[in-house]
């Protein structure tokens, strides 16, 4: 009975044994035959692989007594092109998002009279922008002429009129003139306007006021959008933008919404307007490319450049167009300490009597002058004429400033390129500041 005891076991052992062999014969064989499977794809690549090197050495070998680096130039081919490939992509997307600012070029133009008037073109980009058009009804001819030679389609973006005085205005309404379209040589008779900005108060009785008003009806009724500089301020702080990096900035100034009398709530020592009140209304505004800046600040004086400085955000300006035409009751210390100006531009006919009885007065007159010489000795006239009598010529005539992609100023003149402080009238007319004397700033 032992015996077959001992027989039975065993043979329950041995069936326990190939059941055991079994089942891992069921779950080793597939991953063994995977393993053979790998080894002798990468035997076959392997074998590809050689026999690649070994063609390729051999057409190495062939070619190598042409041109000794082609069998590297010719096997680095796909890659080198592969990075090149990369690089001109990644180049490509860099200069995507870095396109650089929109330029940007002003025109202070020479007007051509013995008459002392602002008019600036500036071109933005895509944008035609017009600020002011003096100094009187003759010069409509000037500008419009100017202009069709600027602006292709005929439109201005923007006009700006900074204030009611002649000498800002008189050349967009112009004169009757049977050989224009319109019948008139003004401005705004011969270009489209998309958007006119002026100033929110006047005091104006004058015809010419008179008769830029009737030039403004007709531009808004013929579709020209209208504002005063306060209106403009009501959208994104008076930001509008021009293109990239590029801006323009109506600023706000207290005589927008506020008397001559309440010049002491802008500052107690202040008891009424300064030179004028008309051109303590002027509207300011502010161009700004990337870090470059340009102030122009119409005809205010100092009680108005001081509210400037205090109601606004002033940066330093690569850029000022000379307050009041240079008169020595704008461009004050207060504003200039802010801006620290590093070219100025005066646009007058200087050293006439039409605005002095005193020629250390007619513009630019010896105290702004010294005031500019704190900050630079870049500063430039359009015409210049005689005290004495009405002949007047260019001195550095239509003075051009322009700023590229990349931020950098160029200067052009259409007459001389003297600094100020160099030309003949001012070594005969003022004295040289301290800081002007054989120096260069």
């Amino acid at each position: 009975m032992k015996k077959k005891r001992r027989s039975v076991g065993g043979l329950i052992l041995a069936l326990i044994l190939i059941a055991v062999i079994v089942a891992a014969l069921a779950i080793g064989i597939p991953y063994f035959l995977n393993f053979l499977s790998s080894n002798e794809n990468s035997d076959s690549s392997s074998s590809d692989s050689s026999s690649s090197f070994s063609s390729s050495m051999s057409s190495d070998s062939s070619s190598s007594s042409v041109i000794d680096d082609s069998s590297s130039s010719s096997s680095s081919s796909s890659s080198s092109s592969s990075i090149s490939s990369s690089i001109d992509s990644s180049s490509s997307t860099s200069s995507s998002v870095e396109q650089g600012f929109t330029p940007i070029s002003y025109y202070f133009l020479d007007l051509n009279t013995y008459y002392t008037g602002d008019c600036t073109y500036i071109k933005a980009g895509d944008y035609d922008i017009l600020i002011d058009g003096g100094a009187r009804k003759a010069q409509g001819a000037t500008i419009t002429n100017f202009l069709n030679e600027h602006v292709e389609d005929k439109v201005l973006e923007y006009v700006i009129v900074t204030h009611a005085h002649q000498d800002h205005i008189a050349g967009l309404v112009g004169s009757q003139n049977a050989s224009y379209p319109s019948g008139r040589t003004g401005v705004l008779y011969n270009f489209a306007v998309e958007t006119l900005i002026d100033f929110p108060k006047t005091d104006a009785t004058t015809a010419i006021y008179g008769e830029y008003l009737e030039a403004r009806e007709r531009l808004i009724e013929d579709g020209t959008t209208y504002l005063t500089a306060l209106a403009a301020l009501d959208t994104n702080n008076g930001i509008i933008e021009l293109g990239t990096g590029l801006s323009m900035q109506i600023l706000y100034n207290f005589y927008y919404d506020h008397e001559p009398s309440d010049s002491s709530l802008l500052d107690p020592s202040f008891s009424t307007s300064g030179f004028s009140d008309e051109n303590d209304y002027s509207v300011a505004v502010l161009f700004s490319q990337g870090e470059n800046h340009a102030l122009f600040s119409g005809d205010c004086e100092e009680y108005s450049e001081k509210s400037l400085v205090d109601y606004n955000d002033l940066p330093e300006c690569d850029l000022f167009k000379a307050g009041h035409h240079g008169s020595y009751t704008a461009s004050s210390s207060y504003l200039l300490d802010v801006i620290k100006p590093e070219t100025i531009v005066v646009e007058a006919t200087v050293g006439t009597s039409e605005y002095a009885s005193d020629a250390n007065h007619s513009f630019p007159a010896q105290e702004a002058i010294d005031r500019f010489a704190k900050y630079t000795d870049s500063v430039y006239v359009t015409q210049v004429g005689n005290f004495d009598n009405r002949s007047y010529e260019p001195l550095n005539g239509t003075i051009t400033v322009s700023y590229d992609s990349e931020g950098n100023q160029s200067l052009a003149f259409t007459s001389s390129s003297l600094k100020l402080k160099d030309t003949e009238w001012f070594l005969n007319n003022r004295t040289m500041p301290e800081e002007w004397r054989g120096e260069s700033l």
